[in-house]
């Protein structure tokens, strides 16, 4: 016991730790927070997009798994419009910036909207990403029972009509993958959003459109149902549980860029650099969750392939955020065309 504490009755000790801590709770910072472990509450996930869509289904297999080392529930909110901008702003503009909010973002679709959009928050000043979970390539799809058997026939038609195109949303990597596909070729494609794959896929389906695009993941889930034509990417990494579809560049010689989605959690750059220790504690446990054995498990009865988790680090999150940028400003002027 120091000099302080020499000649102080337990009466006395815990008078006055009870003084204390009526002090505290009158500056309104009790002690108890003053010294907790980060984190001790709830952490509150932003979504952009509809419940029970993938990236629903996603983060939340990621955070059971993520909550055993960090030792808290996560509760999540659904902000979805205007292709991930309502959800952004939200989290951006009324979410307390202390590390206890997140964002669980789709990099590739939300910063082309940002892009195209330019609002009012801005990357990296406002928010940044620093835990990429997946890569999932884009591919154009079609019925099982459509006439077209290959990508060829739909090329052909899209030189006669403009071919109905069911898409998640217009600010899209799978959007520009076929917009930029119609560009190279001489083909109209007329892209219609059905705000969300499940939607997308459901329009393919009962013949509303022609053909979709999204990221394999969900296409790959109904071989029964949907035939995927091909891929936009140098090299089709789900070749088996895509009936081997054809990268697009091999089969018309064409120098599309690789256009692939990539979920990530995202953080306020504030919270990281306000309170460095819980970033990061946040930063070295989602790290963790890819280790876990039980994340792969989980994360295949989602009905996205085991193939597509890839951990992404800050640095490469935000190098992949600068090449989608830099993609969109060059098919800007397509883009914008789309109806």
């Amino acid at each position: 016991m120091t000099d302080d504490f020499k000649g102080l009755t337990r009466r006395q000790f815990v008078k006055s730790s009870a003084v204390a801590a009526g002090a505290g709770a009158l500056w309104g910072f009790p002690l108890r927070n003053a010294f907790a472990a980060f984190p001790d509450q709830t952490i509150r996930v932003v979504i952009p997009t509809e419940q029970g869509g993938s990236a629903d289904r996603l983060a939340r297999t990621f955070c059971d798994i993520w909550k055993k080392s960090l030792g808290v529930n996560f509760e999540y909110d659904f902000y979805p419009g205007a292709a991930g901008q309502v959800g952004y702003e939200t989290y951006i503009g009324r979410k307390e910036r202390d590390g206890y909010n997140l964002l669980f973002g789709n990099m590739g679709a939300e910063m082309i909207m940002y892009t195209l959009r330019n609002p009012k928050y801005r990357f990296p000043e406002d928010f940044f990403y620093f835990c990429r979970v997946d890569v999932d390539d884009s591919c154009l799809f079609v019925r099982k029972e459509s006439p077209f058997k290959k990508i060829e026939d739909v090329v052909a038609e899209g030189k006669k009509r403009a071919v109905t195109t069911a898409t998640s949303r217009i600010p899209h990597p799978a959007s520009i993958g076929v917009l930029a596909l119609g560009e190279a070729t001489k083909s109209k494609f007329n892209l219609v959003p059905y705000a969300g794959g499940n939607a997308t896929i459901v329009a393919v389906l009962n013949g509303e459109a022609d053909c979709g695009v999204l990221p394999m993941a969900n296409p790959v889930s109904m071989q029964d149902r949907i035939r995927i034509l091909t891929v936009f990417a140098d090299e089709n990494n789900l070749a088996k549980l895509s009936g081997n579809a054809p990268v697009v560049n091999k089969v018309f010689g064409t120098k599309i860029p690789e256009l692939y989605s990539a979920r990530a959690w995202a953080i306020h750059t504030e919270a990281a650099q306000k309170y460095p220790d819980r970033f990061e504690k946040l930063n070295k446990t989602a790290k963790q969750v890819f280790d876990d054995p039980t994340y792969q498990d989980w994360y295949v009865k989602t009905g996205a392939p085991f193939e597509t988790i890839q951990y992404g680090d800050r640095a490469v999150c935000t190098k992949y955020v600068q090449e989608m940028i830099e993609l969109t400003k060059r098919y800007k002027g397509i883009l914008g065309a789309a109806k």
